[in-house]
């Protein structure tokens, strides 16, 4: 989760994740080297009194100038158009979970078993344990197996929602009489903590996300405790 003074992403716990943070670097580089660039042209005119009459017509500085930030650009879409088609690319999930927003809580119902559906609300400060995270623990979280892929089926029963975990890559909005699905893939077992993303009314705020991700050895056990139970 993001710390206090944190400039950078959060660590990525997906693949996913991983390289929408690669990408973030690449294009951040290309931003860097125009940024340079434009910055040592502007000081070099204003510190210079000397004038080439090149600049003023020129051929071939008008195509330089107008093929570089064409290749430019093409550099950038072609790794984001490969994330895209990523992110959106679901084949043969092990896991499909079923996430309902409502006024202010999710709802978890895991669609490949009998009776396993719970509510997810935010747990009151009175009632953390010590080193809980305020505003960001529930009382049930979501459970996911690592190294499986997990469908997310998110959808809202009264207004716009966003289901949003920053670590795993993933910010889905979930809408009332519409299925958006998604998917995650967790690399390795942890906490992850998220919040709702879209304003929702007056206690926006306070419906945080939390997906805990447990070896498949731990995670049919507790599949196991929730249909006992």
């Amino acid at each position: 989760m993001a710390q206090p003074t944190q400039f950078g992403l959060q660590d990525a716990a997906s693949p996913i994740m991983e390289e929408l943070i690669h990408f973030h670097d690449h294009t951040l580089m290309a931003v860097l080297l125009i940024s340079t660039l434009v910055l040592y042209i502007i000081i070099t005119l204003m510190a210079s009194k000397l004038f080439s009459t090149n600049l003023t017509d020129a051929q071939e500085i008008e195509m330089v100038w107008t093929i570089m930030p064409a290749v430019i650009l093409i550099v950038i879409a072609l790794p984001s158009l490969r994330i895209l088609y990523l992110m959106d690319e679901i084949s043969s999930p092990d896991l499909t979970v079923k996430t309902v927003g409502h006024q202010w809580y999710w709802t978890y119902e895991y669609s490949d078993f009998d009776n396993i559906g719970f509510d997810s609300y935010m747990l009151p400060t009175k009632d953390l344990d010590p080193g809980s995270f305020r505003l960001l623990e529930v009382d049930n979280r979501m459970v996911v197996p690592t190294g499986t892929l997990t469908r997310i089926l998110v959808t809202a029963d009264d207004v716009l929602h966003s289901w949003a975990l920053p670590s795993l890559g993933i910010k889905t909005d979930a809408i009332p009489g519409r299925l958006t699905q998604a998917s995650i893939l967790v690399a390795h077992p942890g906490v992850y903590y998220g919040q709702c993303s879209e304003i929702c009314g007056a206690n926006h705020s306070f419906m945080p996300i939390v997906v805990e991700a447990l070896p498949i050895r731990d995670f049919l056990p507790w599949i196991l405790e929730m249909q006992d139970s």
